[in-house]
Order: C-alpha cells, then sequence, then structure tokens
C-alpha cells in the first residue's frame, strides 16, 4: 500500500489533490475532493446513513443518522469536502471546516483549530484503513494551513468510536450537549503536525471485523 501527496503551503488552496492506495483484492481506492459534477449529493447521503446506522439503532440521533441530501449539500459547502472512492462508489468521506464562528462549541470557533464533520465510512469498507488514510489527510489538511488543532465531536455513549479516535492521537478536551440531541458529544482535538506526511503512514489493509460508525 503507497499513499502519496505533494502540497504546497502557500498554493494548497489552488491544488488539485488527488490520494491513492490499491490492495489486491480490495480494488483502487482514490481520495480527491467531492465533485458535482459526477458526485451525487443524494448517493454521499444514503452512504452516511448506511455507516450511522449502528448508532441510530442506539437511539442516538446523530445528524448523519436521517439527514436529507439538501442538509448533506448545505454542510458539505460549508468546509472542504473529500470523499474515497472505489470503482466510482463512494467509500468514504470527511468534510474539513475552518474555524467556525457559529459553532456552539467554543473549540470549533479558535482561529488555531480546524474541525471535521461528517466523517463515515462505508460499512462494507470498515477496518480497511480508509479511515485511517482520511483521519492522516485531515491532519495534513490542518497542518499544512497553519491550524495548530484539528478537532472533532463524537457522541459519549459511543465508546467504540472514542477509542478509535483515542488510537490516532486525539484526546477528550470537553463534553458538549448540542441542541437537538439526545445524548451529549465528546469534544476530541489533537496537535496538527506539519512535518507528517501521508507518504510516511503505511499501516496494513484488514479484512473489517464488524461495522463500525464514524463521527458526525
Amino acid at each position: 500500500m503507497n499513499w502519496m501527496i505533494t502540497v504546497n503551503p502557500r498554493s494548497v488552496r489552488l491544488q488539485p489533490i488527488s490520494i491513492h492506495y490499491v490492495r489486491h483484492g480490495f480494488g483502487r481506492v482514490e481520495l480527491r475532493r467531492f465533485d458535482p459534477a459526477r458526485d451525487s449529493y443524494e448517493a454521499l447521503t444514503a452512504m452516511l446513513h448506511r455507516a450511522f446506522a449502528r448508532l441510530g439503532e442506539q437511539g442516538l440521533n446523530c445528524t448523519c443518522v436521517d439527514q436529507n441530501a439538501d442538509v448533506t449539500r448545505s454542510r458539505a459547502t460549508r468546509g472542504d469536502c473529500y470523499v474515497a472512492v472505489c470503482d466510482g462508489h463512494i467509500v468514504g468521506t470527511v468534510t474539513l471546516y475552518a474555524p467556525d464562528r457559529e459553532s456552539p462549541c467554543q473549540l470549533y470557533q479558535r482561529d488555531d483549530v480546524a474541525s471535521m464533520r461528517q466523517f463515515a465510512v462505508e460499512p462494507a469498507w470498515q477496518s480497511r484503513g480508509v479511515g485511517t488514510m482520511m483521519l492522516a489527510f485531515a491532519d495534513h489538511w490542518a497542518a499544512t494551513r497553519g491550524y495548530a488543532e484539528l478537532a472533532l465531536d463524537t457522541p459519549q455513549p459511543a465508546a467504540h468510536l472514542i477509542a478509535f479516535y483515542r488510537d490516532h492521537g486525539f484526546r477528550i478536551t470537553d463534553f458538549l450537549h448540542f441542541d437537538g440531541k439526545r445524548y451529549d458529544s465528546a469534544i476530541l482535538c489533537k496537535p496538527a503536525v506539519v512535518a507528517r506526511t501521508l507518504a510516511a503512514w503505511s499501516r496494513r489493509l484488514a479484512l473489517p471485523r464488524r461495522p463500525v460508525a464514524r463521527a458526525a
């Protein structure tokens, strides 16, 4: 498995970014910016629903459990939306945000913090390294733009998700109850390390053990 990326921090917003890995039996996965000319918000929404179904079954009303395509579009276009694609099908996604002055989360408002939303992996593709690849890219995205921290939130009752993020270097900094939710959310963050390049990430891809939904 090989991941390669070349980014000039001074022109990062102008450069199209495409990352690939190939593993025998899985196919070729490309991580690239969502393109409305060839990608569908309806397909992206359906994938989010599948990825978050487990949380919905636990009674956790995450936005991604049942949001419509208009909400998906609104959330995606407020940040930089990327998709992992295999054979023309979206198998993962993450949307990266600059500081969000309108967020009820004070951490998300800070000038030196980037955040990630709508992070999800198709259930059949979970535990194969797709989520790890997207987290590595999110870290790189934040660092090359000068952010000191990368933050996210996930339902506090979803212990498996908190463990997943902790395994990737995130730490819990706060808990917050977002309006309309039936649960408290854990707020997690990690330093964005500019020296870390995607080419240095070479974790072996493994067959999925069980579906794991990712955080909203």
